[in-house]
């Protein structure tokens, strides 16, 4: 990279990189604007330059949504197999980014593993690793091991990272002092929480940011600043201790950029529905256009075994007021760790809120598949609107399980078919003048 080693580097010095070439074309965007953009922050391309075989994707001002996929083994769940099946999965949806949250065991076979074989993004929450890598208890890990861990996920090749920085004693304060229905429920604040109480030292993350941003400068990481406060009930929503912390987060931002490490922020969490515009504006106005990244937004509390649904509500409109990168939810989410059927559920459902959003923020040609949706069905070309489905299998298997009487018809309408009605109207009309 003509000796700059970070694309915010490269950009600043205007040295147009490969990956921004990649990324350019992908997106139908000029290299010129999409560097600009990179210098200025607005735009991040994750790629750690150990990770050799990633398509480079953009995430930012001007770009398409982008997607991420949650999967890794639990303690109560530790099937290797069946997260290479999930991972699979996302690759063939087409998912932009992979997370490996695996908490427990050893945990670096696999971790390479993805990042040998993927071309999405691949990113990791550290903490969750130290746990369980170390193999101590929480209050037993040294504020060094926290920061070793990390620096073995950038030597790997991971892309960006959830470091959950933000998490200050200022906030704990806050946290302490606002009385929350639901207190803490990212599970990386959580752990820094109770570790920060429990030895009442200051977040190792936070007290050695700037050796952080030079490991992740080294590889070129990008820094995804965890939301560690975010809301887990709609009660919490936009609440005293979530807006603190993003205001570490803003000061944060800075810092890492004055490094030439890129920046995403992680929102919320649990909001409800119209203070979701608010918490975009909010973060986009601190952290300076930052590449915003959220989880859902979950837009009601009551909905366990459909919350992709309400994550992708919630989605759809961030996303349409401007948030950059959507981390899926599947129909799992709050009840147990995710199979197979479940991750598929949960990124067609963030894929269509992506897609939504692309639509209503106007990012070019994002329209261009519904209007050949659109044409498809005026000509009720059921194999043309098949091909053009977002999940072909499922479209396929409810349209063939029952046969209309009318043929080139549903089972809806059947001889009543509207478009084939006035099809056939129009055919007449126009035949006979």
């Amino acid at each position: 990279m003509n000796n700059c080693k970070t694309q915010m580097q490269a950009a600043k010095t205007g040295i147009l990189t490969k990956q921004m070439i990649a990324v350019s074309e992908k997106e139908g965007i000029s290299p010129e604007i999409l560097m600009e953009r990179i210098a200025r922050g607005t735009v991040a391309i994750p790629c750690n330059i150990n990770h050799k075989c990633i398509d480079p994707c953009g995430v930012g001002e001007g770009l398409k949504t982008k997607i991420n996929v949650n999967i890794g083994v639990s303690g109560d769940i530790c099937n290797y197999e069946s997260e290479r099946k999930k991972a699979q999965i996302a690759a063939k949806l087409g998912a932009d980014a992979i997370m490996d949250l695996s908490n427990c065991g050893k945990t670096a076979s696999f971790r390479q593993e993805l990042i040998d074989t993927s071309s999405a993004m691949i990113g990791t929450v550290p903490i969750y690793d130290a746990v369980g890598y170390l193999e101590k208890e929480l209050f037993e890990i040294a504020a060094r091991e926290f920061i070793d861990v990390l620096r073995a996920h950038a030597v790997q090749g991971v892309d960006f990272m959830t470091i959950h920085a933000g998490l200050n004693k200022r906030c704990v304060e806050k946290v302490l002092s606002c009385k929350r229905k639901m207190n803490l429920v990212s599970r990386g604040g959580a752990l820094l929480f109770a570790w920060m109480l429990e030895t009442g030292n200051e977040n190792p993350f936070y007290e050695n940011f700037d050796e952080v941003l030079d490991i992740f400068a080294q590889y070129d990481v990008t820094a995804s600043l965890g939301d560690g406060l975010r809301p887990g009930c709609i009660a919490d929503g936009t609440d005293i201790a979530q807006i603190s912390e993003l205001t570490e987060l803003g000061i944060l931002t800075q810092r890492a950029w004055d490094k030439n490490v890129q920046v995403m922020i992680e929102g919320p969490g649990h909001i409800a529905l119209n203070e979701i515009g608010a918490n975009v504006t909010v973060q986009k106005k601190i952290c300076k256009n930052a590449p915003f990244y959220v989880l859902g937004p979950i837009v009601t509390d009551i909905a366990p075994g459909y919350d992709h649904i309400t994550s992708a509500i919630g989605g759809a409109v961030a996303g349409a007021y401007g948030a950059d990168f959507l981390c899926y939810v599947t129909p799992a989410e709050h009840l147990r760790l995710p199979d197979a059927d479940d991750v598929k559920e949960g990124i067609i459902a963030c894929k269509i809120a992506a897609h939504a959003a692309d639509i209503a923020k106007g990012i070019p040609n994002a329209a261009d598949i519904d209007n050949k949706m659109a044409r498809a069905r005026q000509a009720v070309d059921f194999d043309k609107m098949l091909d053009l489905a977002i999940d072909r299998e499922k479209a396929e298997r409810y349209y063939k399980s029952t046969s209309p009487s009318e043929k080139g018809t549903c089972t809806m309408c059947g001889k009543m078919c509207a478009v084939k009605t006035v099809n056939k109207a129009l055919e007449k009309y126009f035949g006979k003048n």
